[in-house]
């Protein structure tokens, strides 16, 4: 089934689902991800960038300042 809505017609329809979504009551209910999947048909999210890969950590190594003489 494919809805040729326009432009107020699609804002009405997100806006509507949108409250009912974050107002309902049980938010992983099949009523609710079924509303969700039918706004990402209205308006899909932006893609977003990847994460850049995570910083390799190493700790200081003692031998690359000296160690202290007491």
């Amino acid at each position: 089934m494919d809805l040729h809505l326009d432009d107020k017609q699609t804002e009405a329809l997100e806006r509507e689902l949108r409250t009912i979504i974050d107002n309902d009551r049980f938010p992983f209910s099949t009523r609710i991800s079924i509303l969700r999947e039918i706004l990402h048909m209205i308006r899909p999210e932006p893609e977003r960038e990847p994460r850049p890969p995570p910083k390799h950590y190493a700790p200081p190594r003692i031998g690359a300042r000296g160690r202290r003489n007491r």
